[in-house]
């Protein structure tokens, strides 16, 4: 069987993770690197005996072969890289978020319709196995129609995390929602469905000088199936992350995934058979001082590798991309109209 010859967009701690599951995925390989730092991109290429480059259109003219670009960039690259490397004629596996627009996001999949090459995104919590048990109970109908759905995200960022450049910029992080907190927004999409209303109020309380955004939100949300929900999040929890959880309040049971990372099932009260979980998830994410979601990308690339060879269906696709961004700009716009979202930024 031909092996999926992939080229890497970004050499940081994401990409350096990327690059291991890559490695350790029968069936593809990584030819070439890229990245603006030539100390991080070396690296990289030595380790995985890669080229290395520092420009994406070098690299695209220099690898006809590539069948895939994995876009591991700041935020705000993401759509531009994506649609260069689509024009090109390559598969795309994005990072998350997928654009910082929803004009973007629109772009990108356009563009991916036009050349007839996938748009996937990283969202690897979907693999998380409550989730996934989760959804099933739902499709099952086990919890009857959902009424209320809680969403929590306390993360701790201190001001040593934004000093990496782009970081809390407004062009290429976008906000705390989109860096952080993106992958909760989309599986509570993925759980509840389309949001219908939004209110929502943030502000800066804590990272002044550090971020061009706020560091927490409280947002109200009405459901198009009727449902009311809450998002509160911030990345003020103190010295470490303490808790990333959906609650979901149905006719005939109550669902608490949780943990730090949507990894643990909490609790649940439910009228018939009770949930159980067949296998345990993966560790967190490890990126030094901080951690981050699951470490579930070995998983997205074997869903990578089955799409592109046995034409497996996508385990998050373009439009999931989309509504993401779409509702994260919605829940921005609202904290706008409320006072701002950079309240107390100095």
């Amino acid at each position: 069987m031909k092996r999926i010859s992939i080229g890497l967009i970004g050499c940081g701690r994401i990409g350096e993770r990327h690059a291991e599951h890559i490695a350790a995925t029968t069936g593809l390989h990584l030819a070439a690197v890229c990245d603006i730092d030539l100390i991080k991109v070396r690296s990289l290429a030595d380790t995985h005996d890669a080229k290395a480059y520092t420009d994406v259109q070098t690299l695209l003219d220099a690898h006809p072969e590539i069948d895939l670009l994995a876009i591991c960039t700041p935020n705000g690259l993401h759509a531009p890289i994506s649609i260069a490397a689509l024009r090109a004629g390559k598969h795309v596996l994005c990072e998350k978020p997928m654009a910082l627009t929803a004009v973007d996001a629109l772009d990108m999949i356009a563009t991916s319709l036009s050349a007839q090459r996938h748009l996937i995104v990283v969202k690897q919590n979907r693999f998380n196995p409550p989730v996934i048990a989760l959804r099933k109970a739902l499709l099952e109908g086990r919890l009857g129609r959902v009424l209320n759905v809680h969403l929590n995200c306390f993360w701790n960022r201190n001001p040593a995390y934004y000093t990496d450049g782009w970081r809390g910029t407004l062009d290429m992080d976008g906000g705390t929602l989109f860096t952080q907190f993106s992958h909760f927004i989309d599986l509570m999409l993925l759980l509840v469905g389309d949001v219908e209303h939004v209110e929502a109020m943030g502000g800066n309380l804590n990272h002044q000088g550090s971020i061009r955004f706020e560091d927490s939100g409280a947002v109200a949300l009405r459901f198009a199936s009727g449902a009311i929900g809450a998002i509160s999040y911030t990345v003020n929890s103190h010295q470490r992350n303490m808790e990333g959880s959906i609650t979901l309040f149905g006719e005939h049971g109550t669902v608490k995934v949780g943990g730090q990372y949507l990894n643990t099932l909490d609790y649940q009260c439910i009228s018939g058979e009770p949930i159980v979980l067949t296998e345990l998830g993966n560790a967190a994410n490890n990126y030094g001082t901080y951690q981050g979601s699951m470490s579930n990308h070995g998983l997205v690339y074997e869903n990578v590798l089955d799409v592109m060879t046995k034409d497996a269906t996508i385990t998050a696709n373009m439009y999931d991309g989309l509504r993401t961004v779409e509702l994260i700009e919605r829940i921005y716009a609202a904290m706008e109209r409320t006072g701002g979202r950079s309240q107390g930024l100095q």
